[in-house]
């Protein structure tokens, strides 16, 4: 395991990632303080993983009777009394 400060890790943040990449783990420090790690990732993460709902593309509602979605809307609002 690399360590570093955090001014240095700001200088030199192309060559922690290379490392990284090449299985090394980079602690930074803050006031010599450990604040982080940069850890390698693990195989397979990110790649097939299955979206939360809320990141998931939305569907477009479909209507049977063929009518535009507003027109639909405005003959559900005339059915409605209050």
């Amino acid at each position: 395991m690399l360590t570093m400060p955090l001014s240095e890790f700001r200088a030199n943040t192309s060559a922690m990632i290379d490392l990284v990449e090449q299985g090394e783990t980079v602690q930074i420090l803050r006031h010599g303080k450990p604040v982080a790690e940069l850890v390698p990732a693990r195989a397979g993460v990110g790649a097939g993983q299955k979206l939360p709902s809320w990141k998931r593309a939305i569907q477009a509602v479909q209507y049977a009777s063929g009518a535009a979605p507003s027109g639909a809307v405005m003959q559900e609002r005339s059915g409605v009394r209050r």
